[in-house]
């Protein structure tokens, strides 16, 4: 999409959202108020943050990249963009004065692939200093933008490439195309995503303190994508607890002077995930540079595979077979679901060829997990598996030897209440005995991490210098190494990443923190 007419207003935005130099008075309309109802993306940004919000965008500018005032910076690339493209402008004579507080972007189209339909609305004090602009800016295209009209609206529409600009009562919205501006039309005077229950009660349980907010209809986006999800894909969301048809979320964006939080709010379509599994996750070895934890997985997979039982996988399993040949073999699926608790996974390693990790599960019945896993390995080795030996010691299980495996084995053990699939001995052992020596919730830089997510449990947490040598090593075998170079010297001020997971009332809630270094 081309951007002759959106350049000046659009880097406006950019630069107010980052300095908190926007004009003042009163802003008016709903940026929302002009997207139409089916709207499946919407993004809305506080064009003028003050206060604590305005300071700590400012910290992390100067702790991050090392500028000192990230708006002057700003608005000055934003002029000299202007003035090399033959439309100079005076960010704070032509442009300040009439900015209001918010400002919104609407992606209307989504075709599987890419959005089309793409406008903004933003928010006026001074209806007739923001036409002026519009007037200036439209007269110095070459060649000069037509004129338009629509239901009473005049707006402005570039010759080469149809781009619209006007305002639509005190918004002043510019759009991809004159399409899209009528569109915006019909939905301030009509059904507009401001209008919809699922945008309203998704926004309002996002932060009142967000710099940005971004709404999905996830459902939208299916459906205008053109064609149903994949079976695999569905299994995956559903054992998630996620039913996409239905699906909205909403995240908001806040900085803080050393960290950035992103909190999420979804109706996912089904009831949201109870249980806590930070116990576990804290129990998992440390020294790990990422870990993950999901509590009630057991309920999730049993529903999972009474699903892929019923309906079958195409081209692999038939319905109403799985269980059965499970069963044929000794294995009670329905018991050892019934049994699982939580699931949580970790890596280790810091370059690809050291790399190693474990899934680990946690079980209410150890006796029937060691007896399905011992069972597995016993058929494996029967029927003549290659590479297939048993563990012998206190866990039970058997390990997988494959040269598509690399130089180590896959490893299934079972021991006590945890049942392990990891990469290698060596991640078996501390997955299994963990809890007696170094674990994740010894670790400093944990322990931050669930601090700065306060009251919402921690199910995720990502070491930044540990993480940072791990995908160093990756891209230096790679094509990208150039970009990543580029971006190293950013990426080595995280200090850490958290996340956290919950639930308010049918909503399920998510946080994450990413913590960085002074």
């Amino acid at each position: 999409m081309k951007a002759r007419l959106l350049i000046p207003v659009a880097a406006a935005l950019a630069a107010l959202a980052i300095a908190g130099c926007g004009g003042g008075g009163d802003s008016g309309s709903d940026p929302a108020g002009v997207a139409p109802a089916e709207t499946p993306v919407y993004v809305e940004v506080a064009v003028r943050p003050e206060g604590e919000l305005s300071a700590n965008i400012d910290a992390l500018a100067k702790n991050i990249a090392g500028i000192d005032n990230v708006g002057e910076l700003v608005v000055e690339e934003l002029e000299k963009s202007a003035n090399d493209s033959g439309e100079p402008v005076d960010f704070a004579k032509e442009i300040k004065p009439w900015l209001g507080e918010k400002s919104g972007i609407f992606l209307q189209d989504y075709d599987g692939n890419d959005f089309n339909g793409f406008g903004v609305a933003v928010q006026t004090t001074d209806t007739g200093a923001a036409q002026e602009f519009v007037d200036k800016q439209t007269k110095l295209a070459t060649p000069p933008a037509k004129d338009g009209s629509f239901d009473g609206v005049d707006y402005k529409v570039e010759a080469d490439d149809g781009q619209t600009i006007g305002l639509i009562g005190d918004l002043l919205v510019f759009s991809e195309d004159e399409k899209t501006f009528k569109a915006a039309i019909e939905a301030s005077s009509g059904e507009s995503l401001a209008d919809q229950e699922s945008f309203a009660n998704a926004i309002d349980a996002a932060s009142s303190d967000s710099f940005v907010e971004v709404f999905v209809d996830v459902g939208g986006l299916v459906k205008q994508a053109g064609g149903p999800i994949d079976a695999e894909t569905k299994l995956f969301l559903e054992s998630a607890g996620i039913e996409a048809e239905d699906a909205t979320a909403v995240a908001g964006l806040l900085p803080g002077s050393n960290q950035v939080e992103i909190d999420f709010a979804g109706n996912l379509g089904k009831k949201p995930p109870s249980g806590d599994a930070s116990k576990l996750l804290g129990s998992l070895p440390g020294g790990s540079f990422a870990a993950l934890a999901s509590a009630d997985f057991g309920a999730r997979f049993g529903e999972a595979i009474d699903r892929i039982d019923a309906e079958g996988i195409s081209g692999s399993v038939e319905p109403d077979e799985l269980k059965g040949a499970l069963s044929a073999l000794g294995i009670d699926i329905e018991k050892l679901s019934g049994s699982i608790g939580e699931v949580g996974i970790f890596a280790q390693g810091n370059t690809e060829n050291n790399v190693t990790g474990a899934l680990v599960l946690t079980t209410t019945d150890s006796k029937e997990a060691t007896e399905t896993i011992a069972g597995v390995g016993k058929l494996l080795r029967a029927t003549g598996t290659a590479g297939v030996t048993a563990i012998s010691g206190k866990a039970s299980g058997f390990s997988v030897r494959s040269p598509s495996l690399g130089r180590r084995p896959l490893v299934v053990a079972a021991e006590g209440d945890r049942i392990v699939i990891s990469y290698g001995l060596a991640a078996s052992a501390q997955a299994l005995t963990a809890t007696k020596g170094a674990t994740l919730a010894e670790d400093p830089a944990y322990q931050e991490a669930v601090a700065a997510l306060g009251d919402i449990p921690i199910i995720g947490f990502l070491d930044g210098p540990a993480a940072l040598r791990f995908f160093a090593d990756i891209a230096a075998h790679g094509e990208q190494n150039e970009g990543f170079e580029e971006a190293k010297p950013y990426l080595e001020k995280i200090a850490f990443a958290g996340i956290g997971a919950g639930a308010d009332g049918e909503l399920s809630t998510a946080r994450v923190i990413v913590g960085f270094s002074e």
